[in-house]
């Protein structure tokens, strides 16, 4: 027997469309009805059928609803009646689109988002109203259906952000199958060809695999992961990430971007890289883990520069001076971002080989970085970004204090420079127990000179008596300022400009895995990576003759120049209460993080010698204030504090675990050996004492760890976005806000946003702050290194309760602080640490 459709076509009759249609009107009186049960209705109708050869679709649907009634089930065949009604006026819906859309694809994308959200705010019609209040009949419709999308989005109906995604994703699949159809390209080996042929692939990706590894890998892929996108997720990967050929036309799906991704960071697993390579593809396009920015971008390129952040010492000496901002322009060249520690530097009114007086202080080579940042803008992408640090004791520090504000010397103003103060505890117990009293500043070259050691190479009690030491000794000349003074420039400055930076040093340096090796003198451009730091030092110049040529060769020791390889877990897009799921994806990208050290370019040699001999990782966090909301906890909370306690614990003992069993396989980092990893005080110090943390402190013991550093968190301002989640460990800015993206607003809503989670997604400047430092303390006792914590103030902030807010931080053991938010502020917040 043959069914006639409504658009008259012809097709064989079967029971299966019939028997969906029955279950969908039981299960919307929440009813099941039994396949017996549907066998025999089945049964009845094909009686009434029996002597017919053709017969349309109406007949049919009026027979169900008869035999629906004859079996007693009248509730039921009023619901398929309801549903037949349903389906008729979304035909009918879906017909008018047709009127101006004879796209295919695009009208079986409508069908599908009808049939996906049945909820009354996402009915066709609303669609289908903004669609034809913007429509032109010289325009693109797909382009139109978008826009009315986009617009469509609210609170109450945040989904609307998924259905424009769909839209958008037709539209750039429409593009690239284009672009594939005239280049011939009919395979992803092929296209992988064709992008190393046009430099826009590393040759290194076809030297390791396989057309049968490649073609494997293809297979793997799955394009339904798209719909995890939102709209914002998938526009921004098409303008910043996707591979684009020379006329910035689309060559690269997200789902390709994530493999070759994948691929990449999967090749020094030599014979198991493509069980890698689909591991990683797994966490990277269910979108559980991001990688940082310049992995996103860089990985799968021929110049493979995967790190975010860079960190330099200026030394006190011309050469070293102008080695740290031509480290500084080759950094950002390639787009990364610097902090810089200038804290061995001489103050102003410092002798120069002996004449008094005569030394400029740090604010002229301030000035020199801020001009750097804006000369080297990455080929006009952006200006370059540095963070420059400052210990509190030093001289200079008041001037310091002023390079953004609206006051102090304009000559020497650096607007673009981000300013960091590095702060022993020995300050804060004065501001909290003698604010009235005085605060010394002196110069470090002045204590060198008279003292005979670096007072800025010692923290803790050490730095103290020597602090102190310094202090009586009538021969270094102080600069005096009362204690209240200072912590006035800071806060007038946190409150005009966002910045400076706190830098706790004691807290960072008294928590050091790796302190048997070295000091850490001051933070990155977020204020994450915590990592030991020296200064590069002149050994010698030679001159040699080569060919007839005199050739000069200037012979450097390295130091520690510190490089930060980032990724991030999306809280909100795991399982984190199923532990074999965590454990298998830390696991993986672990490893994936250690592998960017081996195939990572490196624009200056320091840093390949570092980031080899140290094999540093930052592993962080986004989605905290979503995966907040997902489990019903109000920031606000005891229960927040006690359950995101337990949750870091465990992403800190599953990511040394895999450090762990990394090191058993390839080999420990280089200085393992007398760290606190191997004598056991990491775990002492953080109170890790259950039978679970004894062993795995034994394993570490015994078999070593592959990394030096492992756990940082970043802000993740835009790899956030991809994910679909919260920034970092912030509490969410509005629940729904608008973004302005190439010159058009694009609404955004916070993740998963409902009338359960509404309340939930309290916003940053309405929530207490101490509850955000008492969450950063809790956090940051599972933390070798730091996090990007901001403090959100309203205009009800008074100076002391800024200062409290300080304190409370230093208390509770928090190491760093990022930027001071005010509502009345836009600071400008660097993305090359996103994770």
């Amino acid at each position: 027997m043959k069914i006639i459709k409504r658009n008259r076509q012809v097709e064989d009759f079967t029971y299966d469309k019939i028997k969906r249609a029955i279950v969908a009107a039981f299960h919307s009186l929440q009813r099941s009805v039994s396949e017996h049960e549907l066998e025999i209705i089945c049964d009845l109708i094909s009686v009434n059928l029996e002597d017919s050869d053709y017969v349309d679709v109406e007949t049919v649907q009026d027979l169900v609803e008869t035999v629906l009634m004859k079996r007693g089930h009248y509730k039921e065949a009023k619901a398929y009646i309801l549903y037949r009604d349903r389906r008729t006026a979304c035909r009918e819906m879906i017909n008018q689109f047709r009127q101006t859309i004879t796209d295919d694809d695009t009208i079986e994308l409508l069908q599908d988002i009808q049939n996906e959200f049945g909820q009354k705010q996402y009915d066709l019609q609303f669609l289908y109203s903004k669609y034809r209040s913007f429509y032109k009949a010289d325009g693109n419709p797909l382009k139109i259906l978008m826009k009315a999308a986009v617009e469509l989005i609210t609170p109450d109906a945040p989904n609307w952000e998924f259905i424009a995604s769909r839209l958008l994703a037709v539209e750039l699949e429409k593009e690239i199958q284009q672009a594939e159809r005239e280049l011939g390209l009919t395979s992803l080996y092929k296209k992988m060809n064709y992008l190393t042929q046009q430099n826009l692939y590393g040759s290194y990706m076809l030297k390791n695999y396989s057309q049968a590894e490649v073609e494997e890998l293809s297979k793997y892929m799955k394009t339904s992961r798209n719909q995890l996108l939102t709209y914002s997720s998938l526009h921004l990967l098409s303008k910043r990430y996707l591979i684009q050929n020379y006329s910035h036309h689309l060559l690269e799906r997200p789902q390709e971007m994530f493999m070759g991704i994948a691929m990449h960071l999967a090749i020094p697993e030599g014979e198991k890289k493509v069980c890698w390579a689909k591991r990683i593809y797994d966490v990277l396009s269910t979108l559980k883990v991001t990688m940082a920015t310049p992995t996103m971008s860089n990985a799968r390129k021929p110049l493979s520069q995967l790190s975010s952040c860079f960190e330099d010492v200026m030394p006190d000496s011309l050469v070293g001076i102008y080695r740290t901002l031509t480290n500084f322009a080759q950094v950002s060249k390639f787009g990364g971002g610097m902090g810089i520690y200038i804290g061995k530097v001489r103050a102003v009114g410092s002798d120069i080989r002996g004449f008094k007086g005569v030394a400029g202080g740090i604010l002229k080579w301030v000035k020199l970085c801020n001009d750097t940042a804006i000369a080297v803008d990455q080929l006009g992408v952006r200006q370059g970004s540095v963070a420059i640090y400052l210990d509190i004791w030093h001289r200079d520090m008041p001037e310091f204090l002023q390079i953004r504000t609206n006051n102090g010397d304009d000559r020497m103003k650096a607007h673009d420079v981000f300013p960091g103060i590095c702060i022993p505890d020995y300050f804060w117990e004065q501001v909290k127990t003698n604010m009235e009293g005085d605060w010394y500043l002196m110069c470090p070259h002045e204590i060198m000179t008279m003292k005979g050691y670096n007072l800025e190479d010692t923290y803790g009690d050490e730095w103290k008596q020597k602090y102190l030491e310094c202090v009586n000794d009538h021969r270094i000349p102080k600069r005096i300022i009362p204690i209240k003074e200072m912590v006035r420039l800071i806060i007038k400055s946190a409150v005009e400009t966002g910045t400076p930076f706190i830098f706790n040093r004691d807290l960072v340096n008294n928590l050091n895995p790796n302190k048997h090796q070295g000091v850490i003198y001051c933070s990155n451009l977020c204020t994450e990576i915590a990592q030991n730091q020296s200064a590069i030092q002149d050994v010698r110049r030679t001159v040699r003759l080569e060919n007839g040529d005199e050739i000069i060769v200037e012979e450097t020791k390295a130091g520690d120049f510190v490089v930060c390889n980032l990724a991030s877990l999306v809280l909100g897009n795991i399982d984190v209460e199923d532990s074999e799921e965590l454990q298998g994806i830390i696991h993986t990208i672990v490893r994936a993080l250690d592998n960017v050290i081996d195939l990572n370019f490196y624009p200056i040699p320091y840093a390949q010698i570092t980031n080899q001999k140290m094999r540093p990782i930052g592993l962080g966090t986004s989605g905290y204030h979503h995966l907040l909301a997902q489990k019903g906890l109000r920031w606000e909370s005891d229960e927040h504090l006690a359950y995101m306690d337990k949750v870091y614990e465990k992403i800190n003992y599953y990511t040394i675990e895999a450090s762990n069993q990394l090191a058993k396989e390839k080999g420990v980092y280089s200085f393992f050996d007398k760290s606190d990893w191997q004598t056991g005080d990491y775990f002492k110090l953080r109170g890790y004492a259950s039978e679970e943390w004894k062993h795995l402190a034994t394993n570490v013991a015994k078999n070593g760890m592959r990394n030096g550093y492992l756990l940082a968190i970043a802000p993740t301002s835009s790899t956030s976005i991809i994910a679909g989640t919260t920034a970092g460990t912030d509490p969410v800015m509005n629940r729904y806000f608008l973004e302005e993206k190439k010159g058009s607003i694009v609404p955004r809503v916070a993740p998963e946003l409902s009338d359960s989670t509404f309340w939930l997604y309290k916003t940053a400047h309405q929530i207490d702050q101490s509850w955000v430092i008492d969450a950063a303390g809790v956090r940051q006792r599972h933390l070798d290194q730091s996090q990007s914590v901001n403090l959100y103030i309203t205009q009800e902030f008074t100076f002391r309760k800024l200062l409290n807010l300080y304190l409370r931080a230093w208390e509770k053991g928090v190491k760093t602080l990022y930027y001071v938010r005010s509502q009345s502020l836009e600071v400008e917040e660097c993305e090359t640490c996103s994770a």
